[in-house]
């Protein structure tokens, strides 16, 4: 009974135009896993695990959906929370999966890899991320850019862009122009952030610069999802950096 609410519920908002409002509309899937509706068929997923250094913490990924073909970017923590969340969408919203697309290495980027390629779904990297992944022995994706990558998504213009490091040496940002949206990733901070998160492999001395530069490449940024947090607009970019002086000055 819940599960089919939740699809009558999924039918009637993908059926409205929601392009740049702001509404937006949460769909719980479980204790650890939820999807939030921002744009006509663009939704943030958030999962959430527990880590030893901050205790429980939530991860965000975003899905685009075009012509009953969908592109997660991002997994959630791991392979049975990508397989639920990837079963719940295509069986609410009869839409088939049909690429990926890796932030960076870490586990809330690429934890559920090994599910996506077992459904022959092509995965995509920079090409520092496949070379990390195959280093450390991990899933590694199937196709690599190097710099940049345009996707034509049925239409819908998707630009991967690794512009220097940050949270990561590898980390890249994914640019929607359509819809004015930046997926930042982890190289992003939310608004709600006191300090950098976890840093154990961060580029500190290139963080604030990358962000400079992703600020001069996208000029008339609307919508910016970060990494972890609730997404906001262009001022999560200053936030970032000022973090970064904070940072560097304590």
């Amino acid at each position: 009974m819940i599960k089919r609410k939740v699809l009558i519920l999924l039918i009637g908002l993908m059926g409205a135009t929601l392009l740049h409002a702001q509404t937006e509309s949460k769909i719980i899937i479980n204790e650890d896993l939820q999807l939030t509706q921002i744009q006509d068929s663009i939704f943030i997923h958030k999962s959430w695990s527990h880590t030893e250094s901050f205790g429980r913490v939530s991860a965000n990924g975003l899905i685009v959906i075009r012509n009953g073909q969908a592109i997660m970017i991002d997994t959630p923590w791991n392979n049975e929370m990508t397989k639920q969340l990837i079963e719940f969408i295509e069986d609410s919203l009869n839409v088939q999966f049909v690429k990926f697309i890796a932030g960076h290495y870490h586990e809330d980027c690429i934890g559920g890899l090994d599910y996506l390629q077992t459904r022959g779904i092509e995965t995509i990297a920079n090409s520092l991320t496949v070379k990390k992944c195959k280093e450390d022995k991990l899933h590694v994706p199937s196709t690599s850019f190097v710099d940049s990558l345009i996707i034509d998504f049925n239409g819908l213009k998707l630009e991967c862009r690794f512009l220097g490091g940050g949270h990561t040496f590898d980390n890249i940002t994914v640019w929607i122009p359509n819809e004015q949206l930046l997926f930042g990733g982890c190289l992003i901070k939310s608004s709600d952030s006191r300090n950098l998160g976890y840093i154990g492999e961060a580029v500190l001395e290139d963080w604030d610069f990358t962000v400079k530069k992703v600020m001069e490449q996208y000029e008339n940024i609307e919508v910016v999802i970060p990494g972890h947090g609730n997404y906001g607009g262009a001022e999560l970019l200053s936030h970032t950096i000022e973090l970064l002086e904070k940072h560097r000055n304590k």
